[in-house]
């Protein structure tokens, strides 16, 4: 096994092509109120926040955050805030310890280890079983 870079993620370079796909895609959606490359974690990594008009009151921020490397290790990093605690998921794809390759911090607080899954080769479809997910999950806040 090769050991993952600083980030924790994989040993690839980030893969910024795929980034400006996935931010010029999800600009371009009414649920979506700003998308950006950013290095600003130390990470070049997308950053992007969901329009606040999407989710009930309850609900202060919602935000996605992916890195994508041109190995196809990714991870995505879904977070809502609420007034008193966060909810956290995230999908990886990378090498680690914890587990296998494929893997799911399920919510609501990412736990480590996660659940060992697997996910589909191509960025499109995983950003459309993300974001299928994070619209389940934006209809459950809804219902309650």
């Amino acid at each position: 096994m090769v050991p993952p870079t600083g980030d924790g993620g994989s040993p690839a370079p980030i893969d910024r092509p795929i980034l400006e796909f996935l931010q010029t895609r999800l600009q371009a959606t009414r649920q979506v109120s700003h998308a950006a490359i950013t290095d600003a974690s130390g990470h070049l990594e997308l950053q992007v926040v969901f329009a606040s008009s999407y989710y009930p009151a309850p609900v202060d921020d919602a935000t996605l955050t992916v890195r994508w490397y041109t190995n196809d290790d990714f991870t995505i990093h879904y977070r809502e805030i609420h007034s008193e605690h966060t909810w956290d998921c995230r999908w990886d794809r990378h090498p680690n310890p914890h587990n296998t390759r494929d893997h799911f911090h399920p919510p609501p607080t990412a736990p480590t280890p996660g659940d060992d899954d697997s996910w589909p080769p191509d960025h499109r479809d995983v950003l459309r079983l993300v974001l299928d997910e994070v619209e389940d999950r934006i209809a459950a806040l809804w219902d309650d």
